[in-house]
């Protein structure tokens, strides 16, 4: 077993071999071209993985007439917009990693000049700028105007994201997936697990679903995170989707059993060689190896706080987006708990709020409150449970904690006027539930977003643009 693992790491080593790459990671002194032998001062990498919707293969190559068709991938029309983007920190110690997902539509501002306008149109309006530009000095070559232009437009959406979390990451590393990807790596390793609410159908995206957990590959992997016609939640829910494939994706592709396994092995670097396009300066084995303690379901999946959806005469409905929000979210979630732990009253350390479940209940007779609290306290970090109704009224908010959770119950009570704290034998480490009583009052900025002293995050429940829960991927997670 240990020599077949061992081989399987060498396998992997065959990517770097054939794997299409891209110069768009800013080399820094001391380093060569494309950003190589980068080691970020905190140790931890950021990874921008960025889906595309283009009808080229990672080499350029237009897809097959056939394959559009399986994968219901309608007509080339010229655009390369960038319906996927997830940021993915991962600290030095590669045991986990937070992936923050960047909805299409948030209405942002585009680098290197272009204003604002949707998130999605950053790579494809560089890319069409400079491919014109090229043809107007006299440039012939199309492979070359190809080239450099795409590298272009990748470069701009890059500075798009930094700029938008307030420079609080440097992108490290580049990954890029087209509409193949999806096919082809599911193929490879026998499908992915998922779940689905209800039954659900798109002609569009040829999706068509049963209600409950099912494996995908090929054309309805591609599907599943593609629909987004007939999902309450719009693109929101689309992005759900996208989370919990590419966490259970992961899982697989990290396993001992994938690495084991020759044959899914052969197929799995043929299919990442066809269909994938990553900055220079990669070394997937080694990095993979690092990666190995996410297989426990180590990966936390977020997305950005938004506004509503506003109407614009350029780029239609669009999601407002409150950069200084987005900033405090992502550098509040992204610090690494590295430093010595802040202390309670009670002297005990403090755990980070990214990895405390709070579920509330509504124990004070006003409608809707639960649901409201808790979005409140997600925009602080906190890991979004259940919202509910109490049993009984309570004129104080009462804060229920784990044995042993003494210190995190006392800091979640702070945001509840110094509520009581009482242990509850029936809840789990890191997960605590709070009663709201009548006596709650929502304030301005009651405590920092995630526990990291000098930051805040201003506003009331009522003004401040609500995150998604955080999505794991420990277990399986049903989603619209």
């Amino acid at each position: 077993m240990i020599v077949v693992t061992w081989y399987g790491w060498s396998f992997l080593r065959t990517l770097d071999q054939g794997t299409t790459t891209t110069d768009v990671i800013s080399a820094q002194a001391g380093e060569e071209p494309g950003g190589v032998g980068r080691k970020p001062l905190d140790g931890a990498v950021d990874i921008l993985m960025v889906g595309i919707d283009s009808r080229v293969d990672a080499q350029g190559n237009p897809l097959a007439p056939e394959v559009l068709d399986l994968l219901s991938g309608g007509v080339a029309d010229g655009e390369m917009n960038t319906d996927t983007m997830i940021l993915v920190h991962i600290p030095v110690d590669g045991t986990r990693a937070r992936a923050f997902s960047f909805p299409r539509d948030s209405y942002v501002e585009i680098a290197d000049g272009f204003g604002k306008h949707k998130l999605n149109s950053a790579f494809a309006r560089q890319k069409n700028t400079v491919a014109e530009e090229m043809a107007a000095k006299g440039e012939t070559d199309q492979a070359k105007i190809n080239t450099e232009s795409t590298t272009a437009g990748r470069k701009t959406l890059i500075k798009t994201i930094e700029n938008l979390t307030g420079n609080s990451v440097t992108i490290d590393r580049y990954a890029e997936v087209n509409l193949a990807s999806f096919y082809e790596v599911t193929k490879a390793i026998g499908g992915v697990e998922v779940c689905v609410n209800q039954a659900t159908s798109d002609y569009k995206s040829g999706a068509n679903f049963v209600a409950g957990p099912q494996t995908i590959e090929g054309a309805m992997a591609l599907s599943f995170v593609r629909q987004r016609e007939g999902l309450p939640g719009g693109d929101l829910d689309r992005i759900a989707r996208q989370q919990v494939f590419i966490g259970a994706l992961a899982k697989k592709v990290l396993s001992t059993g994938m690495l084991t396994n020759i044959t899914q092995l052969d197929n799995l670097v043929a299919a990442v060689q066809k269909s994938v396009v990553l900055s220079q300066g990669w070394d997937i084995a080694t990095f993979a190896e690092q990666m190995q303690g996410l297989v426990s379901g180590n990966i936390e999946f977020r997305t950005i706080p938004v506004g509503d959806t506003m109407d614009t005469y350029g780029d239609g409905n669009v999601l407002q987006v409150d950069p200084a929000k987005v900033k405090n979210f992502i550098k509040n979630l992204a610090t690494d708990e590295t430093q010595s732990p802040s202390t309670s009253s009670s002297n005990l350390p403090v755990t980070p709020n990214s990895q405390v479940t709070v579920n509330v209940y509504n124990a004070s007779g006003t409608a809707k409150l639960a649901a409201t609290v808790l979005d409140s306290l997600a925009t602080k970090g906190y890991l979004r449970g259940q919202p509910g109704t109490a049993d009984t009224l309570l004129e104080s908010s009462v804060v229920h904690y784990a044995p042993g959770d003494k210190a995190v119950a006392e800091k979640l009570a702070k945001e509840f006027g110094d509520a009581t704290v009482e242990e509850d034998g029936s809840l789990t480490r890191n997960q605590v539930a709070v009663y709201v009583g009548a006596d709650y009052t929502p304030t301005e900025d009651r405590s920092d977003p995630a526990g990291t002293p000098g930051t805040s995050v201003p506003g009331s429940p009522s003004t401040t643009p609500s995150a998604p829960p955080a999505i794991t991927a420990g277990g399986l997670v049903c989603v619209n």
